[in-house]
């Protein structure tokens, strides 16, 4: 499987839950799938839609305990190359563990929007990497029903391994700038911050 159709799958499930898409064909790709405007798709800064979702997270989470107001998930769609480029977001993830946050890391051995070069992702399984910082809620994608981890009241971040084959889709650029793409994302998730 490609990853345009692991991202075709997680999105028959998805409602009201927030998404952070990594850049480069992944945002393409989600665009192209179910666009929507609770969906940011990064145009640039490879290796931070982790730490973007962790931020966001938190701000829910804390936004949720002030106001007592329903505590969106927020699912982060990061890749392989993405990931190995900012492991120190893994070790914040945990240590910070946002109860709204899941990670599903689209591993396909390369860094796909750049031309195929290989990833160390090929000499390591990172789903282990993410149990030994700690992580409770560790899941290979093809081992889960997630359908049911999503309707479940977390209280863990949860971690997702999806490990997928290698190719882009025929996806088409995104019509939006990164301003219009911003604005719309944020009046969306409708997040106060003092």
């Amino acid at each position: 499987m490609e990853r345009f159709d692991g991202i075709k799958d997680i999105m028959k499930y998805i409602n009201d839950e927030i998404i952070i898409c990594n850049i480069g064909f992944p945002s393409r790709e989600l665009y192209q799938i179910k666009d929507r405007a609770k969906n940011f798709y990064m145009l640039g800064s490879m290796g931070l839609a982790s730490s973007i979702g962790l931020g966001l997270a938190m701000a829910k989470e804390k936004n949720y305990d002030e106001n007592k107001n329903n505590s969106e998930k927020v699912i982060v769609f990061d890749g392989d190359g993405s990931v190995l480029m900012n492991m120190g977001t893994l070790v914040t993830i945990f240590n910070q563990n946002p109860k709204n946050l899941i990670l599903i890391v689209f591993d396909n051995g390369c860094y796909g929007s750049t031309g195929n070069q290989c990833t160390y992702a090929e000499n390591m399984n990172l789903e282990d990497v993410a149990k030994s910082i700690g992580f409770k809620n560790c899941y290979n994608y093809k081992d889960i029903d997630f359908k049911e981890i999503l309707a479940k009241e977390q209280e863990n971040s949860i971690f997702i391994h999806y490990k997928i084959q290698p190719g882009n889709a025929d996806s088409p650029i995104i019509d939006m700038s990164p301003d219009e793409i911003r604005d719309r994302f944020v009046d969306a998730i409708k997040l106060n911050i003092k």
